[in-house]
């Protein structure tokens, strides 16, 4: 099989081997929607690899820190789903097509 590669709206190409590259419009928003599952799963798998580390220093903790520990973990889960990921999103990706497929019979 041909590697796919193809480009989402604010991403920069990607290679997909195992997944047909979408091609309908309705393919394109299960992509989407299998990427951004993949991205909120990734930033809470990365929260919870940050939880109880101490900062130290003077200007280390508070309620800013955390606010926007949260929003890294957010846009470090988004630049990996956007530029490949781990794979996730190509499975969940695959069962909604399933899924839509099963629908229309």
């Amino acid at each position: 099989m041909e590697p796919n590669i193809y480009t989402l709206p604010g991403s920069r190409s990607v290679v997909r081997p195992d997944v047909e590259a979408p091609k309908t419009a309705q393919q394109r928003a299960a992509r989407a929607v299998a990427d951004d599952f993949e991205a909120i799963f990734l930033a809470d798998i990365l929260k919870n690899l940050s939880v109880g580390l101490e900062t130290d220093g003077p200007f280390g903790g508070g309620h800013a820190e955390e606010m926007y520990k949260g929003i890294l973990n957010e846009q470090i889960a988004n630049s990996i789903s956007r530029n490949g990921g781990i794979g996730l999103s190509d499975a969940v990706y695959r069962e909604i097509l399933k899924t839509q497929e099963a629908g229309q019979e």
